[in-house]
């Protein structure tokens, strides 16, 4: 299992045991999700290689693995998810990098995953 499983493992039961406590903070959130997600002037896929790149600078391996995962599911390519961390470096320095690799590693991972198996 990868970094971006092993993150998203970790969190699953304390997001769950969150979610239970306060649920109506969750319903809003989800609400305002899928209003920001939803395709309109910009498809899917350019909104998630933009929450990509903004959880390389907020250095949140959570979000990393969520919309590394996000960006496979809206058909983004490993050469359009470099371009957006590298504006993501651009922006955040030397933990850009970072946090930069780490995402694009997350992106492999989940691509590999939903790549048909060739044999």
């Amino acid at each position: 299992m990868g970094h971006g499983h092993a993150v998203q493992e970790e969190l699953r039961e304390p997001g769950r045991a969150l979610r239970r406590a306060i649920p109506e903070v969750y319903d809003g959130y989800r609400t305002m999700h899928a209003a920001a997600y939803a395709a309109g002037a910009l498809d899917q896929k350019t909104k998630e290689l933009i929450a990509l790149a903004i959880a390389v600078g907020k250095e949140c391996d959570g979000c990393i693995a969520s919309h590394a995962r996000g960006a496979v599911r809206t058909g983004a390519t490993e050469s359009e998810v470099a371009e957006a961390l590298g504006v993501a470096i651009a922006m955040n320095g030397g933990p850009g990098t970072v946090y930069g690799a780490r995402a694009f590693a997350a992106f492999r991972e989940f691509a590999e995953e939903a790549a048909p198996s060739q044999g």
